[in-house]
This record gives C-alpha cells, structure tokens and sequence, in this order.
C-alpha cells in the first residue's frame, strides 16, 4: 500500500477519540469516527465544535477552517463504515479486554491491508498484536491529553510491527504537525516510565518533610524548568491512576526501584485522589 493516509477510523469518541478526529480534520484527513451509540459521536463532535470555536476565538483559525473540518468527520455506530480507512485507531478505555473485543469487531469487517493502531499509554503493543489477524500491521500510536494542542506522539513498534507499518504512521503523525518519537515495546514506554516514577519520588521527599508540597514543586519548576511541578500534576492525572502505573511497573520490571510510595497508597485508600475529588496532594 502507499504511504499516504487520506482517511482514518477511529473508534471511540470520548476524550482522546475526538481529539485525534480533531487534529486529523485540521489537517486535511478524512474521518469515520465510530462509538457504541448516536448520543455518544454526538457529543464527541460537539465537543470538536467546542474546541474549533475556541481556536477562532483567538484568531488561530477560521470559520472556514472550522466548517471543513467537521465536514471531514463522519460518524457511525456500524464497525462497517471503517472499511473506507487505511488506519483505523482504537481509542478506548485502558482496558485490555475491551480493546480486544473492539479490535475484533473491526478486524471482521476490514479489508486485510488495514493498518490497525491502538492509542494506549500502559498495554503490551505486542500482547495486542498477537490476538489480531494482521500482527505487522499493528502498532501503538500514544497520543498526550489534549490532543490538539500536544504536539508528542509515541510510535510504539511491537516485536511484530513491520517497518512498512511504522514508517506509513510515523508519516501521518508528522502529516498532522505532531512531532513523533519510536519506542519499543515496553511498560510505561517513554514519557510514563520516567515522569511516574519522579511523581512517586517527590511523593517519598514530600512523605520524609523533606519539603513542603509548594517547595518542592517549585523547585521542580524552577529548577527544572517543568510547566507544571510533579505533585501538582499527580493530582491532575489522579493519584489513583499513579498508583496502578507504579504496581504494573513493579510487577512487570520486577525491581524495587518502582515500589509506590507509602504515602500514595494511604491517600488513594483515603479517598484523596486530586482533583477529581477535589483533594489530593492540594485541596481544590
């Protein structure tokens, strides 16, 4: 197949699911973006609508720009519409089951040289790979909350990926003003692997008072130059979520470098799990 993608499936409508319909439209590219029911691409669409009018608001685009964009994007809750695709994208929950069903159904009804990728942040390309007809045409496009305005993308290459595959999605991910990286297929990848551990390391200095939660994110910031300190930021993921990553990459690594911090399992039991919540580390 050539090297150019005109249209790309997308499945899933939710957060990320509209955000890469979102910056695929921008830049040109055709989308089928299918969910489990109308009310779901509905709102999925609004919420690109929303985003757009924001983007005029500040004299980044035009109306123009944002009546083509979503002409762009169809909807379907019918798998069988994704068959015009030359890379359909799973966009799901971090689930491993369900991102196996939802494969399945759209392996069923695409033609066999579609390309499949999977935007998770945490599960074996590989062990995905494997459970799907097309192995070498699988890999694992990361895209970073919110997608329109954040310009990583993590390529992850399974141990089966071709390089026909990696170099036709590294292509599109440039296409789409991302500028994206190739990693290999392992837990956290990247991005997660390092930032993780610093977030359950400042947790551990923070536990030892050894500084207050204010000093030690700004001396993150600061000293740093991070946008945002890692405390700060733990309670915009959600600890909870910061310690599940923590308990894969322990059992996963094996090492006790990656054991969580005491204090962060006390407070996920306690409820506190950031912003979400409205405390965490901070109170909102």
């Amino acid at each position: 197949m050539s090297n150019s993608i005109t249209t790309v499936g997308i499945i899933g409508a939710g957060t990320m699911g509209n955000g890469i319909a979102q910056a695929c439209a921008t830049s040109g590219i055709d989308v089928v973006m299918v969910d489990i029911s109308e009310a779901a691409v509905a709102k999925g669409v609004a919420t690109v609508a929303g985003s757009l009018d924001r983007l005029i608001k500040k004299d980044k685009i035009t109306a123009a720009d944002k009546d083509a964009a979503l002409a762009r994007i169809k909807t379907s809750t019918d798998y069988a519409d994704l068959a015009s695709a030359q890379l359909v994208i799973e966009a799901a929950t971090e689930n491993y089951e369900l991102k196996l069903k939802i494969l399945k159904q759209a392996e069923a009804v695409l033609p066999p040289e579609v390309l499949l990728a999977s935007n998770t942040s945490s599960i074996s390309i590989t062990k995905m790979a494997a459970a799907t007809s097309r192995p070498d045409k699988f890999i694992g496009m990361h895209f970073f909350n919110p997608v329109p305005m954040m310009a990583l993308v993590e390529i992850i290459r399974g141990l089966q990926t071709s390089d026909e595959t990696h170099a036709t999605v590294h292509a599109l991910a440039t296409a789409l003003g991302k500028s994206p990286i190739t990693v290999k297929n392992a837990p956290g990848f990247v991005v997660n692997r390092i930032l993780v551990p610093m977030i359950n390391e400042a947790l551990f200095v923070l536990a030892e008072g050894i500084a207050t939660a204010e000093d030690i994110d700004a001396g993150m910031k600061l000293g740093c130059n991070q946008p945002i300190g890692p405390l700060a930021l733990a309670d915009m993921i959600g600890l909870d979520v910061c310690l599940a990553v923590m308990n894969v990459y322990l059992e996963e690594y094996g090492d006790s470098k990656y054991r969580p911090c005491p204090l962060l399992k006390e407070m996920v039991a306690a409820g506190r799990l950031g912003r979400k919540t409205g405390r965490g580390v901070y109170t909102y």
